[in-house]
C-alpha cells in the first residue's frame, strides 16, 4: 500500500474513531460541522456572503435544538435545518437503509393507539360529500399505502384513516392536515408518525392533490369528470418516464421528467426512435418541471436537435482535501462506478493532482470554459420552447445554460430553484453508519460574475398566475406557432 493511500486512511479513521464513542445528537452535529467546515467546496462562499456573525447566530439557535434531540428521527431533521445556512439544495442527512430497517423493526405499532382520531364512518361521510353543492378538498383521497378521508374542521383540512396498508396506521387516526389561501402549509406523518412540514397546498384540477412539492394525492371520491387538458397535465405529473406526444402538425410535446442517470437510456431510445420525426416538426417543446437533477450525460442526445451555434460550458474548481480527493480513488477501485481504463486513469492524474494542491481550488481541465461544437445545423425543429418551474435546479439548470445558448430555444414557465453553483455531491457515512452526509466538492467558475444560487435561471417567457399551469403547454405552442 503506497505511502499516500496509508495517510488517507489513517486520517479518516482517526475523524471516525474521535467522533464514534458516542453517537447521540450532540456529537452527531459536533462531526457534521467539523466534517463540512473543513470539505465543503461552499462553506468559505456561504461564510463570506452571509457572515460571520450570522453564521454564529445559526450555530447557536441549532445547538438548542440539538439538546433537546433524543431519538435519530429527531436529530437528522435540526442536522439537515443546519446544512441549509448554506444553501438550499446539494445538501443532504439521509438515514442508511440499514438504519431506517433496523428503526422500522423496532416500532410497536401498539405505542400509537392514543394518538389524535377523527373518527367518521366512511358511508356516513360518503354521503356527506354526496350531497355537497360544491366540490373542494373535502373527499376521499388515495397516496401510497393510504384511503385518507379529508374533512374541514374550524379553519384547516385534517385528514384521517380510512384504510391502510401499514400496521402503524389504524382506521381514524389523524394522517396530515393542511391549511390552504396565499400562506399554506401542510403536515403529514409519516410510517413512524413523525412528522414532515412543506408549504404550499395546491388542488390541480378537481381530483389531484399537491402538498408542498413532496406529497401527492389522487382523489377516489366523489368522482368528478376532468376536461382533457387536466389530464395531460396530470399525466406529465405522474410520468414515470421521458414520452412523447403529438400536439398537432406542426408540434410536438417531449416531456422529461428526470435527468437521473437511470432515465438516460430511456431519453436516449426515445429521441432515437423519433429522429426523423422530430428532424422534420417545426415546434418542439420540451417539458422539464419538476426536475430531480441528475447528469449532464442524460441530456447530451437532446442538444444535437437544439444546436445553432458553439456552446460554451464554464468549469468547476474542486477543494482538495484528504476526504474529498477519495473519491477519485473510489471511480478507480469501486465497479459501481463502471469507469473504463481511460477513466481511470484520468481518475488517477486527477488524484495526484490534487494530492499536490491540499487546501486549495484546483481546476482539472486548465481553461476556464470548453466549447460543444456538432457538425450539423438542423433546419427543424425551427423553434424550441423549454417549460421549466421553480423545481428545477442543478442539472436542470445546467442543461438550460446550454440549451438557451441556441438562437432557436426561449425558455417558459418560472424561475428556477437556483442551485447549480456549488455541486458535485459526495456521501459520507456517519461515524455509527446511521446516516449519510451529503455536501460537495466544486465550486463554478462563474462564481463571482454569473451565479445561479440562490437566484435561479428567469424565463424568457414569464408565466403568470393569471396562466393556469394546466394550460401551459398550450400557451407555449401557441407561442411558437404564431
Amino acid at each position: 500500500m503506497n505511502k499516500i493511500r496509508l495517510t488517507l486512511i489513517l486520517t479518516f479513521l482517526t475523524i471516525t474513531l474521535t467522533f464514534a464513542q458516542n453517537c447521540n445528537c450532540i456529537n452527531n452535529f459536533e462531526w457534521v460541522k467539523k466534517t463540512f467546515e473543513e470539505n465543503d467546496a461552499g462553506f468559505d462562499y456561504a461564510l463570506k456572503t452571509k457572515g460571520k456573525q450570522a453564521y454564529a447566530d445559526h450555530n447557536n439557535r441549532i445547538l438548542e435544538k440539538i439538546k433537546s434531540a433524543k431519538k435519530l428521527t429527531d436529530c437528522t431533521p435540526v442536522l439537515y435545518e443546519w446544512l441549509s445556512f448554506f444553501r438550499s439544495g446539494h445538501i443532504a442527512i439521509r438515514l442508511i437503509q440499514q438504519s431506517q430497517q433496523n428503526n422500522t423493526a423496532s416500532i410497536n405499532s401498539n405505542q400509537f393507539i392514543d394518538w389524535e382520531t377523527l373518527s367518521i364512518g366512511t358511508e356516513k361521510f360518503k354521503t356527506y360529500l354526496a350531497n355537497k353543492k360544491e366540490q373542494d378538498y373535502e373527499g376521499i383521497w388515495e397516496t401510497s399505502s393510504y384511503k385518507i378521508g379529508v374533512k374541514k374542521q374550524n379553519d384547516e383540512y385534517v385528514g384521517f384513516i380510512i384504510a391502510s396498508g401499514a400496521e402503524t396506521w389504524k382506521k381514524g387516526q389523524v394522517k396530515l392536515r393542511f391549511t390552504t389561501g396565499e400562506k399554506s402549509k401542510s403536515t403529514f406523518y409519516m410510517y413512524d408518525h413523525s412528522a414532515v412540514e412543506t408549504e404550499g397546498v395546491k388542488l390541480i384540477g378537481k381530483s389531484h392533490l399537491q402538498l408542498g412539492g413532496r406529497f401527492q394525492l389522487t382523489r377516489l371520491y366523489p368522482e368528478l369528470e376532468e376536461e382533457q387538458e387536466l389530464k395531460n397535465f396530470i399525466k406529465l405529473l405522474d410520468a414515470k418516464g421521458p414520452y412523447l406526444d403529438v400536439l398537432n402538425r406542426s408540434t410536438l410535446y417531449l416531456r422529461i421528467p428526470s435527468f437521473q442517470p437511470a432515465f438516460k437510456p430511456a431519453i436516449d431510445s426515445l429521441l432515437y426512435a423519433n429522429r426523423e420525426k422530430i428532424l422534420q416538426t417545426e415546434n418542439l417543446i420540451i417539458d422539464i418541471r419538476n426536475g430531480t437533477g441528475g447528469s449532464d450525460a442524460s441530456y447530451s442526445e437532446i442538444l444535437p436537435f437544439l444546436y445553432t451555434n458553439p456552446i460554451r460550458n464554464v468549469g468547476v474548481e474542486y477543494l482538495s482535501t484528504k476526504l474529498n480527493n477519495q473519491r477519485m480513488l473510489d471511480f478507480i477501485n469501486k465497479d459501481e462506478y463502471g469507469f473504463s481504463e481511460e477513466n481511470k486513469k484520468w481518475a488517477k492524474k486527477s488524484y495526484e493532482e490534487l494530492e499536490k494542491k491540499l487546501g486549495q481550488f484546483v481546476n482539472l481541465n486548465k481553461d476556464v470554459a470548453n466549447l460543444s461544437q456538432y457538425d450539423t445545423i438542423h433546419p427543424y425543429p425551427k423553434n424550441v420552447g423549454i417549460i421549466i418551474n421553480e423545481q428545477n435546479g442543478s442539472t436542470d439548470e445546467q442543461f438550460l445554460l446550454a440549451a438557451k445558448q441556441s438562437k432557436k430555444v426561449k425558455l417558459f414557465g418560472k424561475t428556477t430553484h437556483g442551485v447549480l453553483d456549488i455541486s458535485n455531491m459526495f456521501f459520507i457515512d456517519s461515524p455509527c453508519k446511521e446516516f449519510e452526509l451529503g455536501y460537495s466538492l466544486s465550486r463554478s467558475m462563474r462564481i463571482p460574475d454569473f451565479t445561479i444560487d440562490g437566484k435561479g435561471i428567469q424565463p424568457d417567457y414569464y408565466l403568470d398566475k393569471d396562466i393556469p399551469e394546466y394550460k401551459w403547454v398550450e400557451y407555449v405552442s401557441e407561442i411558437l406557432s404564431e
